[in-house]
């Protein structure tokens, strides 16, 4: 059996990616939470020392694209099936795991945070706009289904924070958007991470700090 190590499911959006992905697709794991939030603090109990860390036995794999990529090794319906649609997804993956600074330092991901909203800081907005763009491209190859390929597959666990970050944030969206969130926020671990999220005592200051600029309440 699969070992998952993870991070905050309050604040560790690298974590939800594989969770997800694992619970969705229904694969046997033993799920274990890291104690502590910093990388080096790890080593005691992950290898690597970073997380998410997955474990198959004796051997190891971290960072959440190449986790993904592993479990598709052995699970390839985490990808779409036709060529072109899974070089697209794979493209689209790739842009999510390297790309959006802006979005990932000014709106961390913080389950438990509901924001009043606003206006968006230019580089944010162009992240949102960015976003919505590459839901729209992924949705051309969709025949059946509400997720960005029809199927679910590895682009809806990679974005998976971002629909956390939308919501939380209350960041306004266009409506193909915003329908793609709401089926989401619906999907059953969704709801199992938020449920655990929510129970989580750990507070990171530096993060909440950003609270009042968004309005925003615990």
């Amino acid at each position: 059996m699969y070992q998952l190590h993870i991070g905050s499911k309050n604040y560790s959006s690298w974590s939800l990616r594989p969770w997800l992905l694992l619970k969705h697709f229904k694969i046997d794991f033993l799920e274990k939470s890291a104690p502590l939030l910093g990388e080096c603090e790890y080593r005691e109990y992950i290898e690597s020392g970073l997380y998410p860390c997955l474990y198959d036995q004796e051997f190891n794999v971290w960072d959440s694209l190449a986790i993904a990529e592993y479990l598709a090794e052995k699970h390839p319906e985490m990808w779409p099936k036709e060529v072109q649609a899974r070089a697209r997804a794979r493209s689209i993956s790739a842009e999510m795991h390297s790309g959006f600074t802006s979005l990932r330092s000014l709106m961390p991901m913080n389950i438990k945070l509901r924001a009043q909203g606003g206006e968006l800081v230019m580089n944010v907005k162009h992240d949102v706009e960015r976003i919505c763009f590459l839901w729209r491209e992924a949705r051309r190859y969709a025949t059946a289904g509400h997720y960005l390929f029809g199927d679910f597959s590895i682009v809806d666990a990679m974005f998976a924070p971002v629909v956390w970050r939308f919501h939380c944030y209350n960041v306004a969206l266009p409506d193909d958007a915003a329908i793609y969130c709401e089926w989401m926020l619906a999907h059953p671990a969704m709801r199992e991470w938020e449920k655990s999220a929510l129970l989580e005592t750990l507070v990171l200051p530096q993060q909440d700090m950003l609270l009042e600029a968004f309005g925003g309440r615990r």
